[in-house]
């Protein structure tokens, strides 16, 4: 393995964001090693996860849950070199995020929690937001590096503090996103236009980006994917493990969580998480 060279980076999982956040450190003259298991064809591309890592300075995380994370860092677990910065741009368990601190501590390198907020569109144009956790001068230090994919960072305490932040954020997303499909099947079903749905919640308290966003394609069918289901689904879980574990009672995202299940048993796990205005 080579030592870890200054500008060189390496990218983990080469789905919607992790391809864009590639493409953007490459345009900013980052040496970029990048590795997905289903090659993309992308410049830097490595047969293997070792390979990408060989030399990088910065190691960024896009992979799609807690099992392929688990999956890959135990592959290139030997392969870290000391110095090393690991960072997990993936929605986690809290338990996998400790566990990664671990593996990092034990190979001597440094590890920052760090999921973000933003989907296709903002990763393409460098406006993701990332929650960081972990040392402070760290999360610091990397402000030009993050910088890259980001128009800004919050810094939310100790190692599993962005993750929780991160999962919190995602509950509001999903349970205003269902509310709205309900809203919108009951109106359409009593006669009413969804443009005067649309229109009554952009002038309500109601209203929110997140409801500009979603509600006017989902008045129209459209379910191209920002953020899929199936992503949003295992969320869901994470979140019901979080409040299980401070013994609290959730049912707005338990039953959430649920419909997204029967919803990704359908077949509709790939679309975005607003598909849930689908009968």
């Amino acid at each position: 393995m080579s030592l870890p060279v200054r500008n060189r980076a390496a990218v983990l999982g080469l789905g919607i964001i992790g391809s864009r956040a590639c493409s953007r450190l490459l345009d900013a003259g980052w040496q970029v090693g990048c590795w997905n298991r289903t090659a993309k064809g992308l410049t830097g591309e490595t047969e293997t996860p070792e390979a990408a890592i060989d030399g990088a300075s910065v190691i960024s995380i896009y992979l799609k849950d807690a099992p392929a994370v688990r999956e890959v860092v135990g592959r290139i677990e030997a392969f870290l070199e000391a110095g090393q910065i690991v960072l997990n741009h993936a929605t986690l368990d809290l338990e996998t995020t400790m566990w990664l601190e671990r593996v990092c501590v034990a190979r001597g390198c440094r590890f920052l929690d760090t999921p973000f907020t933003g989907s296709k569109v903002a990763s393409g144009n460098g406006q993701l937001v990332y929650y960081t956790g972990g040392d402070a001068s760290l999360a610091e230090d990397l402000k030009p590096y993050l910088g890259v994919t980001s128009k800004s960072q919050l810094h939310c305490g100790e190692i599993g503090a962005a993750t929780v932040v991160k999962l919190a954020t995602n509950l509001i997303s999903a349970c205003t996103v269902q509310a709205l499909a309900e809203a919108l099947a009951i109106t359409t079903s009593q006669g009413v236009s969804a443009d005067c749905l649309i229109q009554a919640v952009a002038g309500n308290a109601s209203g929110s980006v997140l409801t500009g966003m979603k509600l006017p394609t989902m008045a129209v069918g459209d379910f191209e994917t920002h953020f899929s289901l199936s992503n949003m689904g295992k969320d869901t879980r994470y979140m019901l493990a979080l409040a299980a574990s401070a013994a609290l009672h959730t049912p707005a995202i338990a039953a959430v969580s649920k419909r997204m299940g029967e919803l990704d048993a359908d077949g509709l796990g790939g679309l975005d998480y607003s598909a849930g205005v689908k009968p």
